[in-house]
């Protein structure tokens, strides 16, 4: 019998006992031992190469730890070590053990230096990260920052507006009120025209008249003095509108730096300006007039004297106008009236001229408040510039060290796609080192209706060193059968253990890979409680379940990188050499499902492979899915339509091969690269004899075909083993359906689960050398189906 050792954490060469060879290097020659069997006979036993976990490569002791620290690979040497190969002699075996742990350790010590690196990306991407987000946060806030600034200037602004209107409103108010104070005043000057007329018709006829005269040069000084007040007043008003003008060319400098305004104040200014040219030239013509009022003054002046001088004569001729002054009585009478009104209307004059003058004083305050308030407006229009001069320096640099971010975030990237790409290489390489057919071993605990008599256990595990966790040992008649695996799992290894051996071989499936597990034992022993296990509680499922919640979760990780997946899943079960779609719709349940094979007729399902190794079952179904949750709801549907039956082994047997596979595409939108992988997980039929099984009737033709195609598969893993130029791959349904798992370039992994029962120490025993048959088969190398362009095709065919 073949004996093979066990995955385990390796020691580093310089640690050895006295006299003793290295345990890498250690090999069982069977030249003077020999491993006894049931039937007496010896065969020389030997070793293989030792095979490589993937956990090895991750989980090294302290010791090994020292020899990685400062170790660094480069591409070029990492591909050299992967192309590297052995230059020993064909039949030195030595020779080629020694250059192959030589070999296995610079492979760890690129591994583990690789892990560094890719741990050392992730850190550094996960910072840049963090830094881009900042800087994207404080950029958000300094934009946010601009905006209310922007919105309170607008708001400023639109108060100035609103002040420069009404200012402007107030001046075309006064111009207005400076308007009827002319006209006023040309009024007025036309009635002191006639009062003087009236005056020098009365002076040459009575004294009384000069008296008028006298009064009405008295009111005329008076008007005088309201000509002198009302220059005055104009004159005021000109330097008021004087003022103004210059507060508007400053309201026009302040708001032309804030918007684009400034021809229409340009315009209201030059009217302004054509206002105020017209009340200069009304000035002009009121000093004009006024100068006519007064070079006629001294016109009447002289005339006076003149009449004085001829007052005599006017005395003389008094009789002789009596009866004309009683004529002019009554026309004096109407002068009086005139005069009358004329003191009214120039009481109105005096009136508005105050308000005016009120109004002017209220005015001047009030522009002197928005002068204050405009000086204040600039000084904040200056700060906020400065502010904004600032932010938008901030920006641009921030602006800088995020385009600076986003580059080094991208050579990141880069990085982190060629690392990957140099991880799947070495994952691969180290799978290839273990072998492409594994076997793994688990027993389950013992059960309450196992039914034990004697305290003594049929099952040990050895506790040394080279068989730790890869051996198991059969007692039969007080003498040890000693079987070694890649993995031995005791009653006491939970779900989450099992699945963290195989979890590397999922993960190639991801990576391009076809990857087959299978479970085989007797009913009893714990394949449907390792393969599917209870999905409702989360500490007990099995490796399905857990193999595909990982495989969603590296796809979506894998998202960041460019990688886009869909997934196609299958499931049939080999009931009595006859396949079934356990997916079709209108399935009746399990038991009945017993007698569909007795006369009624349903699709005739049927393997084809291609010259690639791929394998294609005609009309079956094929669920595209998304999610774990619609797998898992498929795998229920799936559990109800399966065959079981009730045997002597087992209350609730499963009575046929079920065949779950998931197909994998890939593609990276980045490198346009597309990998097809594809992962089959099959929980075989109990492998039981008849006679153990006592099955009679529908339950004895199950057995019947059961046996035969596990036979099938037996004659298979022997014609491998030889080597023999002819494989019965057709002599059963199952091995057809698993020839490029068998034969081809698949990642294959074997389950043989065993019962701790004594009852069923012979099941056990079978079990145990049939796997131990196929744990020393050797087939082809794995090979990943990738492509550089999309394919035509959007199916790809199980294996």
């Amino acid at each position: 019998m073949a004996s093979r050792n066990q995955n385990r954490p390796p020691r580093s060469p310089s640690v050895k006992k006295e006299g003793d060879i290295p345990l890498d290097k250690r090999r069982r020659i069977g030249t003077g031992r020999m491993a006894p069997t049931n039937t007496g006979r010896t065969r020389q036993a030997f070793s293989v190469v030792n095979k490589q976990d993937v956990s090895a490569a991750s989980d090294m002791g302290s010791t090994e730890g020292s020899e990685s620290g400062n170790v660094e690979f480069t591409k070029e040497e990492a591909e050299a070590l992967l192309n590297e190969k052995s230059k020993a002699k064909k039949f030195d075996l030595k020779a080629k053990m020694e250059q192959m742990t030589e070999h296995n350790k610079r492979l760890r010590l690129c591994v583990r230096w690789f892990l560094k690196v890719d741990e050392n990306h992730v850190l550094e991407k996960e910072n840049i990260r963090k830094e881009l987000e900042s800087a994207e946060k404080k950029c958000s806030d300094t934009e946010m920052e601009m905006k209310n600034r922007e919105a309170e200037f607008n708001a400023t602004i639109l108060e100035l507006r609103k002040e420069n209107a009404s200012l402007q409103e107030r001046v075309a108010k006064e111009e207005s009120e400076k308007l009827d104070a002319i006209e006023n005043h040309r009024r007025e000057n036309e009635a002191r025209v006639a009062v003087e007329k009236l005056q020098a018709s009365l002076s040459e006829q009575l004294e009384k008249a000069q008296q008028d005269i006298a009064a009405a040069n008295q009111r005329a000084s008076s008007l005088d003095d309201m000509y002198k007040r009302l220059q005055e007043y104009n004159q005021s008003l000109q330097l008021y509108n004087a003022k103004l003008q210059k507060d508007l060319e400053t309201a026009n400098e302040s708001l032309k730096k804030v918007e684009k305004e400034k021809l229409t104040i340009v315009e209201n200014l030059s009217a302004l300006r054509g206002h105020y040219n017209s009340l200069q030239d009304q000035l002009t013509l009121s000093r004009t007039s006024q100068d006519e009022a007064v070079n006629q003054k001294e016109s009447l002046i002289n005339e006076v004297k003149c009449l004085r001088g001829e007052l005599q004569q006017v005395r003389e001729d008094r009789d002789r106008q009596v009866l004309q002054v009683q004529a002019l009585t009554a026309e004096i009478v109407k002068y009086q009236e005139s005069t009358g009104k004329s003191l009214t209307e120039l009481d109105c004059l005096t009136t508005k001229s105050k308000s005016l003058e009120e109004t002017c004083s209220s005015q001047r305050e009030q522009i002197r408040i928005l002068e204050l308030q405009l000086s204040a407006a600039n000084e904040k229009l200056k700060r906020a510039d400065m502010s904004a001069s600032e932010t938008q320096t901030q920006f641009e640099e921030q602006k800088r060290t995020v385009h600076e971010l986003q580059d080094r975030l991208a050579d990141a990237e880069y990085q982190l796609i060629e690392a990957e790409k140099l991880r799947k290489k070495l994952h691969n390489t180290i799978l290839e080192l273990k072998g492409n057919i594994r076997v793994f071993c688990r027993v389950r605990p013992l059960l309450p209706e196992d039914g034990v008599g004697t305290d003594a256990s049929v099952i040990s595990f050895p506790t040394s060193v080279e068989g730790l966790g890869r051996g198991i040992d059969m007692i039969q008649n007080g003498q040890k059968i000693p079987f070694t695996f890649d993995k031995v799992f005791s009653h006491d290894a939970s779900q989450q253990d099992v699945f963290v051996e195989i979890s590397q071989l999922v993960q190639s499936a991801l990576d391009g890979y076809k990857v087959c597990i299978f479970a085989y034992g007797q009913t009893g022993s714990g394949k449907t409680y390792t393969m599917m296990g209870r999905p409702e509680a989360s500490e007990q499922k099995g490796l399905i379940p857990r193999s595909l919640e990982q495989i969603f979760q590296t796809s979506q990780a894998l998202s960041a990188q460019g990688w886009k997946y869909k997934m196609q899943a299958s499931m049939l079960e080999i009931y009595n050499e006859t396949i079934r779609d356990l997916l079709a719709v209108n399935k009746t349940n399990g038991l009945d499902l017993a007698r569909v094979d007795n006369g009624v007729p349903g699709k005739q399902y049927t393997i084809k492979h291609d010259v690639n190794g791929n394998t294609h079952v005609s009309d079956l179904t094929i669920v595209d899915v998304g999610s774990i949750s619609e797998i898992s709801s498929l795998l229920r549907q799936a559990a109800q339509s399966r065959s079981v039956g009730k045997t002597q082994m087992n209350e609730y047997s499963s009575r046929s091969h079920f065949v779950f596979t998931l197909r994998i595409f890939g593609i990276n939108e980045t490198t346009e690269q597309q990998v097809q992988g594809v992962l089959n997980l099959i929980d075989l039929a109990g492998s039981e004899r008849l006679s153990r099984s006592g099955a009679t009737g529908d339950r004895l033709k199950e057995t019947q075909a059961i046996n035969k195609s596990l036979s099938s598969l037996s004659d298979v893993i022997f014609a491998l083993a030889r080597k023999e130029d002819h494989v019965p791959f057709r002599n059963s349904k199952l091995t057809y359906l698993l020839q490029p798992c068998l034969g081809g370039d698949s990642k294959t992994l074997m389950f043989v689960n065993i019962s701790p029962d004594p009852s069923s120490m012979g099941e056990s025993l079978c079990s145990l050398r049939f796997a131990a048959r196929v744990n020393a088969c050797e087939i082809g190398v794995p090979r990943r189906q990738t492509a550089l362009r999309p394919a035509t095709d959007s199916r790809l065919s199980c294996s």
